[in-house]
């Protein structure tokens, strides 16, 4: 069985190629071009390319990049344009790495694909079986809820067990440097993390001034853009109020941002289309796991899938969650039962349906 290992460059990935290695397996390094491959990008493919070398393994760079401009960009720019906050990480996740990456892996020969994603797949009654990796801190499975099961039964995650702190030391063992010593956590086709000069430098038809408005309808100001807001946003509103003002809602259809005080920030409820059900609802615990954001601790919560949504209602109230962002259920064990995207509530909160 040859497995192909996705290297980006940083040390996740490397690390992943090279235990592979050493534990016998026939590998095969792949490097994706997600942006038009530049001087700058050759060289970086290059220099992943001699890291395969030092360990006998064959390397190919595919580019990719206008696949990800279709898949990945432009719903970005669109979700925006939409009024929601989109998570391109999960949806690159699902559409392009173990998607597209995953057909050319098998196109070359390969019959697996590793990447040096911090979480673990299993093997369950009902197929494979995706859990939270066993460091905290760089758990990665939020952004994999969105990955399709049969996708998940051709996938390795090497890194599962392991603790993102050691891998210098397991990387010098092996001879290995990698090309990126230092990785971002930021989106990577957006310079400097600023999405709101991407955006406005995008070309792309955006939200323009509208209404501020309290939740009794009073307009304290006008914002410059619903792209420019996210929900539970404090700073940078540029009207005063009595007391402080948070972003509860962007209302696309009247391009109007609503805001309240903080009391007004919580809610019970929320929805998610397009749920993809890596564990069938009937086979879940009463109670479930939910997290509607990839900084947020889960919460214990009931949950229904219903005509393609899926309903939550939190035991307790939680902060307004974000449309475009994900919504991922586990059970107690760890295991990621369900993820979907995350839609806007309407009305105080939606109930989850009756029964």
């Amino acid at each position: 069985m040859t497995i192909a290992v996705a290297l980006s460059g940083g040390s996740d990935s490397l690390l992943a190629l090279g235990l592979l290695r050493r534990a016998g397996h026939e590998v095969l390094g792949l490097h994706a071009h997600f942006l038009p491959p530049d001087a700058a990008r050759l060289t970086l493919a290059a220099a992943i390319a001699a890291q395969c070398d030092r360990l006998g393994v064959p390397f190919a760079a595919v580019d990719l990049s206008q696949a990800f401009a279709a898949r990945v960009i432009a719903p970005f720019i669109a979700a925006y344009a939409a009024g929601e906050t989109p998570n391109p990480c999960a949806a690159c996740n699902r559409d392009m790495k173990f998607g597209l990456l995953l057909d050319t892996a098998r196109s070359l020969g390969a019959d697996r694909l590793a990447t040096g994603h911090y979480a673990r797949l299993d093997t369950a009654d009902d197929g494979p079986a995706l859990f939270r990796g066993a460091d905290v801190t760089r758990d990665q499975s939020y952004f994999l809820s969105l990955v399709a099961k049969d996708a998940l039964a051709r996938v390795v995650f090497p890194l599962a067990g392991r603790k993102k702190t050691d891998n210098p030391d397991a990387l010098a063992a092996l001879g290995l440097a990698p090309p990126l010593p230092r990785e971002s956590r930021e989106v990577c086709f957006v310079p400097g993390d600023d999405y709101r000069a991407y955006l406005a430098a995008s070309g792309a038809t955006l939200s323009g001034p509208g209404p501020i408005l309290l939740p009794d309808g009073t307009r304290l100001g006008t914002h410059q853009g619903l792209w420019r807001h996210t929900i539970g946003q404090r700073k940078g509103l540029g009207v005063g109020w009595r007391e402080p003002l948070y972003v509860l809602a962007k209302d696309a259809a009247r391009n109007a941002l609503r805001v309240g005080p903080k009391n007004l920030l919580f809610t019970q409820c929320c929805r998610a289309v397009a749920p993809n059900c890596l564990v069938p609802p009937a086979r879940w615990p009463e109670t479930v796991l939910a997290q509607t954001c990839y900084r947020m601790r889960p919460r214990p919560a009931l949950a229904t899938v219903a005509e393609g949504m899926l309903a939550i209602a939190f035991d307790e109230p939680v902060t307004r969650p974000t449309p475009g962002q994900v919504a991922v259920l586990y059970d107690a064990a760890g295991r990621v039962l369900a993820g979907g995207i995350l839609a806007e509530t309407t009305g105080a909160d939606a109930a989850v349906g009756a029964g």
